[in-house]
């Protein structure tokens, strides 16, 4: 395939005079999206407590699904038959992204590894199932999102360099193999993942074997796996460097707004994680000085939005009297108001960073966050 037939597409815009971080265009079947980009994460084709709708009304451009739990249930198969993703959760807010499945079965206890593929048992019942890339990238083209990723191992932290080495050529077979495999190629893209943990050779070896490849886009893997926040950045550092400047960067499983930050500044274009939705559900929500934990008593008669300054729903039309009382006697409404809050407050983080990348003053935009989100974030009890 000739690297302008892609159905997905990246555009560089600008880079930042002083950083590594980038401004681009990506180009899908379902939309065009302005990077950097922080993607939610609906893992069972649902982001908890949602409705999709109104979920774009946080500004979310871009959501992941899981294809280890939809392989599981309902099945990818029902999924295809009913139009595909987009189609089965009404997602009608732009473009989607499935994750391999990767991640879930290497965390499942008692899985057992060899050169085809995974084997493990269901959570539920204990059943056996088997998973490879073929299996993966079968289940991605039925679910159809724009952007599908390469079968991989994802490696947890600690793990000893001879291990990460042998892995690492594993998942350069198994990408070559979900190249292979991948049925819907004009319709779909295919991301390759770089491995190799904490190794600056391994993950340089990775790296450049998936560039061989020739996958549209690029994503660096194996972090959020124990390793920490400074692990995690020297995973970027060790990796960026051998990753097309023409393609699209995507950093899974990152999380903090420091780590996105960070992330950005070393040359990362998207992200995706679980913690604003989670955390929203909590009841912890995201301001630009620090987390604000709403079952805290002060904010029993509170009549201010959770940030005077937000124009998500959540601010605009709710207290944080209210929010307290909806924690407080467990109303499923919270979850939801809590969630919507936490997923516009990282939209605008990204988008007002690409503002500051655009204008070539990033780094002065992330020293004047961090003096506000960290300092103050301490003395809200963040």
């Amino acid at each position: 395939m000739g690297k302008t037939d892609h159905p997905v597409k990246f555009e560089l815009n600008h880079k930042d005079a002083r950083t590594k971080a980038r401004a681009g265009t990506l180009t899908t079947p379902h939309g065009t999206v302005p990077t950097p980009l922080f993607m939610p994460v609906g893992t069972q084709a649902a982001l908890k407590t949602v409705h999709p709708e109104l979920l774009g009304q946080t500004g979310a451009r871009i959501i992941l699904s899981n294809t280890y739990h939809l392989f599981l249930q309902p099945g990818t198969a029902v999924v295809a038959r009913l139009g595909g993703l987009h189609d089965f959760m009404g997602w009608k807010g732009g473009p989607m992204l499935t994750d391999s499945g990767g991640f879930q079965v290497f965390s499942l206890p008692g899985r057992v590894i060899t050169e085809e593929g995974v084997r493990f048992a269901f959570e539920k019942d204990g059943k056996q199932v088997f998973m490879g890339p073929e299996e993966s990238i079968r289940a991605q083209n039925d679910l159809g999102a724009d952007i599908i990723m390469a079968f991989d191992e994802c490696i947890p932290y600690p793990a000893e360099h001879d291990y990460v080495a042998d892995s690492v050529e594993r998942t350069l077979r198994w990408a070559k193999r979900s190249l292979e495999a991948h049925a819907r190629p004009q319709e779909q893209a295919i991301f390759g993942i770089v491995q190799g943990s904490v190794y600056p050779d391994l993950r340089e070896r990775s790296a450049r074997g998936l560039v061989e490849l020739d996958f549209p886009g690029y994503a660096v893997g194996g972090v959020s796996v124990g390793e920490g926040h400074d692990l995690m950045k020297l995973a970027v550092e060790y990796s960026e460097p051998f990753l097309p400047q023409d393609k699209v960067r995507y950093l899974m499983g990152v999380g903090k707004p420091e780590d996105i930050l960070e992330a950005i500044e070393r040359g990362m274009d998207i992200f995706d994680c679980i913690i604003p939705s989670r955390f929203g559900r909590a009841g912890v929500f995201f301001t630009p000085t620090g987390k604000l934990r709403i079952h805290k008593k002060k904010y029993r008669k509170d009549r201010y939005a959770i940030d005077t300054n937000c124009k998500c729903p959540t601010c605009r039309d709710f207290s944080r009297a209210y929010l307290h009382h909806l924690f407080t006697v467990d109303e499923p409404l919270g979850k939801t108001l809590g969630t919507i809050h936490n997923i516009h407050f990282y939209m605008t983080l990204t988008a007002t960073a690409r503002e500051a990348i655009l204008e070539d003053r990033f780094a002065q935009f992330k020293r004047e966050f961090y003096k506000q989100y960290l300092a103050d974030g301490a003395k809200q009890g963040g």
